[in-house]
């Protein structure tokens, strides 16, 4: 079985600990990427990645593998009923420093096939032009991205 992955980079004009806070804090993850990132965010804690509307309801959920705050983050991901033969994707955030700037490489892998790799550009491209503008500006984007046809 092939495994597929997507890596996305953006540049930010903030600190690293900034851009470490704007994924790992529940309210403010909320406010970019419409789902609020819950953890304690130490390595073999849950995490759960639910909707913003106050539900409660987690879309996502997965196991946190590394937290070395502020600059490498690494969960497993997967559908809350979601039972894969490969078990679950992985996304690995790495955020590097320099001058002003803040590099944040997202890498999305173990995904199942052509359009599962497809669908994860598509997501990570919006959340990550979110995350850039509401860092930047302190506003998210006027409209949510990943609802663009």
């Amino acid at each position: 079985m092939t495994a597929y992955t997507h890596r996305a980079t953006v540049y930010l004009r903030a600190t690293p600990e900034r851009v470490w806070h704007a994924l790992t804090n529940a309210d403010e993850s909320g406010l970019y990427w419409g789902h609020r990132n819950v953890s304690t965010w130490l390595p073999g804690a849950p995490w759960e990645h639910q909707r913003a509307d106050d539900s409660g309801i987690a879309d996502v959920i997965g196991i946190v593998e590394v937290a070395e705050r502020p600059h490498r983050l690494v969960t497993t991901w997967a559908g809350p009923e979601e039972r894969r033969p490969g078990g679950p994707s992985r996304v690995s955030f790495d955020i590097q420093h320099w001058q002003d700037l803040s590099r944040l490489t997202v890498t999305h892998e173990n995904l199942s096939d052509e359009t599962e790799r497809t669908n994860a550009e598509q997501g990570w491209s919006a959340v990550l032009s979110n995350l850039k503008t509401y860092l930047e500006t302190g506003h998210p984007l006027p409209q949510q991205p990943w609802l663009m046809p």
